[in-house]
């Protein structure tokens, strides 16, 4: 197979397929025509190359490679859908970002940290999204799941990794006595709390 032929081909399959294709899935439908890897990786990249100006773009993430929209078209793009996107509460964000930063992570340690009890229904929306699976359970009495990410939490955020994760900022110091309190200045207090 030339190579104008499978940049043709890998193009077609990219925009086709409903789901990120691996190197390993591409390799294997390309399999009867011999393709490398080497070749595999050079049209991958000379595809990205192609679109890195355009509407659409060449994506890796952690499932494979997809064609996506560019991110600041997302508004342009949206106004094709009657619908609204769901709108997620600020409990299911929080305790989905708990998740992304310490997983694996129990329900019990989700809720030691933010304070409040997770309510089910967070639990059974992160796992039906398919963000969020059990991945064992601790050793401890009553062997509570452990809760982690999966590859399509990556994919819907774009990320081909964890590593990926925007870091989080070291929160302020706690003030340690009212004295303190007293010598910040009014426009830093407010700030602080």
């Amino acid at each position: 197979m030339q190579l104008r032929q499978l940049k043709q081909a890998l193009e077609a399959l990219l925009f086709v397929t409903e789901q990120p294709l691996s190197e390993q899935q591409l390799l294997a439908y390309f399999a009867p025509e011999q393709v490398s890897k080497k070749q595999l990786l050079a049209v991958l990249d000379e595809l990205r190359q192609d679109y890195a100006e355009r509407g659409v773009q060449l994506q890796q993430v952690a499932s494979g490679y997809r064609f996506q929209t560019r991110t600041e078209l997302g508004g342009i793009i949206s106004r094709l859908w009657q619908e609204k996107p769901p709108r997620y509460s600020q409990a299911l964000l929080e305790t989905l970002a708990l998740i992304a930063y310490r997983q694996p992570i129990t329900r019990g340690d989700i809720e030691e940290i933010r304070g409040v009890s997770v309510s089910s229904q967070i639990m059974k929306t992160l796992q039906e999204r398919g963000w969020v699976k059990v991945v064992g359970h601790r050793e401890v009495p009553g062997r509570p799941q452990l809760y982690a990410t999966t590859s399509e939490f990556l994919d819907y955020f774009s990320l081909q990794d964890l590593s990926e994760l925007p870091a989080i900022p070291d929160a302020p110091a706690p003030l340690r006595n009212s004295t303190q309190a007293a010598q910040i200045p009014a426009e830093t207090a407010t700030d602080i709390e």
